[in-house]
């Protein structure tokens, strides 16, 4: 028996919008993300670095397909920056991508397809037949709201590409390696030792010859490696967000 595709995070379901079923579909706003509750770990895009290096660390993920991902807690089950409904407990924070695209992506119809259709998670709660909220469709065409979400998806799907690159470039050049991280608690005589992510090997980007590190500035390869080293600072940080909201952590990987 043939196993269903694997849905992306977060996604209950995927159906593609369509004039014809949804044509009295509206749009609810809202300022929670209940998804995001108890969710310490979400893919970040290149373009992204700058803005979440003050406030996240960024790791790339373990396995052959290590994707870059900001870290919301170190531990699972734990978002230091949503409170019990999913609300930002500070609105300073900077809202990754793949989060505010929620619950609407790109996505292939058939394997064969060659175009991508907006979909939507018809579990959201921020989308139906409702009476008040933001029009999908005006008769039989879009409206300036679904043109808005349609563009937003596709500046994601070209932003995941570039991130894809940079991570092929960054693998060409064996500079991933296994990361950990060990915060001494008071109180604890064990240390806490963070494991289950990569990042990259600062000996090696050290060791790099002239022309390569010329090249990966010109690229913008460089300045994005050390967004994703100077945010590892923020390891102790998230820790400490964690000790105060009473999520006393545990010892375990990442």
């Amino acid at each position: 028996m043939a196993s269903a595709p694997q849905l992306p995070l977060f996604y209950n379901g995927l159906e593609p919008l369509s004039s014809e079923i949804h044509a009295n579909y509206r749009v609810r706003q809202t300022n929670v993300a209940p998804f995001l509750v108890g969710q310490h770990a979400v893919p970040l895009t290149v373009e992204e670095f700058p803005m979440v290096q003050r406030h996240m660390p960024i790791v790339f993920a373990a396995g052959d397909e290590p994707v870059p991902i900001a870290l919301m807690g170190l531990n699972e089950g734990v978002n230091v920056f949503v409170d019990a409904d999913g609300k930002l407990v500070e609105d300073t924070f900077y809202v990754p991508a793949y989060v505010r695209r929620y619950p609407y992506m790109l996505a292939r119809l058939r394997p064969d397809a060659q175009e991508l259709s907006l979909c939507f998670d018809p579990t959201s709660p921020t989308i139906g037949a409702f009476d008040d909220g933001d029009a999908l469709f005006e008769g039989a065409q879009p409206t300036d709201f679904t043109k808005g979400i349609l563009n937003f998806a596709e500046q994601f799907e070209q932003a995941a590409a570039r991130t894809g690159q940079f991570v092929k470039e960054v693998r060409e050049l064996d500079l991933l390696m296994e990361g950990e991280v060990t915060i001494q608690q008071d109180g604890f005589e064990q240390p806490f030792v963070y494991r289950g992510f990569q990042m990259v090997n600062e000996e090696k980007l050290n060791a790099l010859r002239g022309d390569q590190l010329r090249k990966m500035t010109q690229s913008g390869l460089l300045p994005l490696i050390y967004a994703h080293l100077f945010s590892l600072s923020l390891m102790r940080e998230i820790f400490a967000r964690q000790v105060s909201q009473g999520k006393m952590p545990q010892p375990q990987l990442v």
